[in-house]
Order: C-alpha cells, then sequence, then structure tokens
C-alpha cells in the first residue's frame, strides 16, 4: 500500500474510527503503531502505522456481511501471499504479523507492506487524456505477466464473485432507493442480471476458448503502485476465478494489443465485449452505496452514463 498524499488533517468520523481500530489492532499483535497516519479513505480506509512498515486495511462500507467479508479477505490474503512468496511484483501481506484478517470490534481488518509510491497518477496532468491511456495501456501490458503467475494459482475461487451474486443483491436495495435510476433503469439492470448470470453459468459452451484462471479481480491496470524498485499490483479485493478479458475491461483497444503485444493470449473481443457491459451493470449497482457516502454519486455518474447509451447485455450471443 502507497505513500499518503497528504499528512492527516482534520479526519472524518469514518477515518478516526479506522485508526483507532488499526492502532489498537496492530498494537495487540506487537506493532509499534506510534504514529499512525491515513493513506487513502474511500471504499476502505487504509492506515499507515508508523514507524512500522506496515499498512492496515479497515472497511468502511459494510458491503457484505461479515462472514463473507472474511472469506473474501483470506483468499485475498492467500492469493497475494502466494504471488509475493514466488517473486511476483505485488503488495504482499505483511510479514510481520500472521497472514490472516484481524477481528476487532465487529470489524475484519488485513496487514500489508508499505510501499514508497513514485510516479503517481495523481502526478499527470489529469486534463491530458494522451498522457492517461500511455499509463494504462503499459500497466494493461504488465497485467499479462501477472495472468500468467495467477494461471499457476493452486486455491479454489469463485468464478467472477464480483458480478455473482454481488450485483443482484445491490440492486434489491436500488429498488427500494433507486437514487438517480428511474424505473426504466432499474428493470433493465435487473434483465441485465439475470441474463449475467445465465451467461456465467454456460460461459464455458458459450465461449469455449476462454481461459477460466485465477485473476486480479479489479482491473490490475488501475491497481498498480510504481516504486523506485518497479511497479507492484495491489488491491487483489475481488480476487477470483474467470477469463482474463473481465480484468481487462476498459482499458481500451490499446492497453488490450499491448497486453497481446506483452504475451498475453488472444484476447476474445466478443467475449470482453460481454465482460465490459458486466463491467458497467456493476458500475450502476454500486449507487446503493451512495446514501453511506453520497461523494461517491458524481463519480459514478459518467460511467452510468456508459452504461445507459449502450445495446444491453443479453443471454442472446451471436
Amino acid at each position: 500500500m502507497g505513500n499518503p498524499h497528504s499528512p492527516d488533517a482534520n479526519l472524518g468520523d469514518r477515518a478516526r474510527r479506522a485508526v483507532d481500530l488499526a492502532t489498537r489492532a496492530g498494537r495487540r499483535l506487537g506493532l509499534r503503531a506510534d504514529e499512525p497516519r491515513v493513506l487513502h479513505d474511500v471504499f476502505n480506509v487504509l492506515v499507515h502505522l508508523a514507524p512500522d512498515p506496515v499498512v492496515v486495511r479497515v472497511p468502511s462500507l459494510a458491503l457484505t456481511p461479515f462472514d463473507e467479508l472474511v472469506a473474501k479477505q483470506r483468499r485475498e490474503l492467500a492469493v497475494t501471499g502466494w504471488l509475493a512468496d514466488r517473486g511476483v511484483p505485488v503488495v504482499g501481506p505483511s510479514p510481520l504479523v500472521p497472514r490472516e484478517p484481524v477481528e476487532i470490534d465487529g470489524t475484519s481488518l488485513t496487514f500489508w507492506e508499505f510501499v514508497t509510491e513514485t510516479d503517481r497518477l495523481s502526478d499527470l496532468p489529469q486534463d491530458d487524456a494522451a498522457a492517461m491511456q500511455a499509463r494504462f495501456t503499459e500497466q494493461t501490458a504488465w497485467a499479462a505477466e501477472l495472468h500468467r503467475h495467477l494461471a499457476d494459482f493452486p486455491g479454489e475461487l469463485p468464478v467472477l464473485a464480483p458480478l455473482v451474486p454481488a450485483i443482484g443483491s445491490a440492486l434489491k436495495a436500488l429498488r427500494k432507493d433507486p437514487r438517480t435510476l428511474t424505473t426504466a433503469d432499474l428493470d433493465r439492470a435487473e434483465a441485465e442480471y439475470a441474463a449475467l448470470e445465465t451467461l456465467i453459468t454456460d460461459l464455458p459452451a458459450r465461449f469455449p476458448g476462454a481461459r477460466l484462471q485465477a485473476l486480479h479481480g479489479d482491473s490490475p491496470a488501475y491497481n498498480v503502485l510504481r516504486t523506485a524498485e518497479g511497479h507492484r499490483f495491489s488491491d487483489f479485493e475481488d480476487a477470483t476465478r474467470g477469463p482474463v478479458e473481465w480484468d481487462l475491461t476498459l482499458v481500451g483497444p490499446l492497453g488490450v494489443e499491448a497486453y497481446e503485444r506483452a504475451g498475453g493470449a488472444p484476447v476474445d473481443r466478443a467475449l470482453l465485449d460481454v465482460m465490459e457491459g458486466a463491467r458497467l451493470l456493476q458500475t450502476v449497482s454500486a449507487l446503493s452505496v451512495v446514501p453511506r457516502m453520497p461523494e461517491l454519486g458524481p463519480m459514478l455518474e459518467p460511467m452510468v452514463a456508459m452504461w445507459r447509451d449502450r445495446a444491453p447485455l443479453t443471454a442472446d450471443l451471436p
């Protein structure tokens, strides 16, 4: 996990609670935690327990039942720990504490290496589309090597867990509180989810060439830390099993071509299109979080607009 962009100041209630939980849990495990600092505060709060090189991820939104959260965290620790043990460039579990989730006050925390980030995405001109595209194209190419390693992961992982049943649960919440969605939007989203369930069940038959393997699960090209020693993939919270196309959504044609040039097997464009439709539907379902995190709404709206503009996802394939 990376270094802070700015020092702690005027922390909100969510961040203050996260610092308290991380500090108490860290000290319980023998860490000093004398100078805790918040590095990031969105879906999770990341707390660096300085002076130790340990970052604690504190879930700030209870998106899943506690038992499911812990199971998800165990999968992430298993995948990243396995990769780190083999020298794959990832932000791995902290070697200073046991490699398992830590429960405190009804919350489950995970402990990670502290990594000093350089050449941050925020350092790029945010209005320079070409620079942004070049960044994500390069990082998508790096994902080819990550996938080669993940293909050998020996553990059990659910198939496309970020989609089914996660989207279905979120859509049920949106039906009660639709936020910016119309009734027509909700009807479409629910029909797309039903189609997605069918597609995932029949995926090997519908796409015989699909490579089902362990995946990062949440677009690795967008979850890379650049350091003085090289890049590190991070945030495997959605580690799952599925086609590599799920990890390549929304990187654009240049990114896909870079991935193939870097040694990734040919990407199935038809399957990629289905996965991109599923990614946008996932974004729509994320509106269910807005009541607890209002600032998320404006961030999601451009993706929701993209979803409205594309043809609906169906189970009928060419």
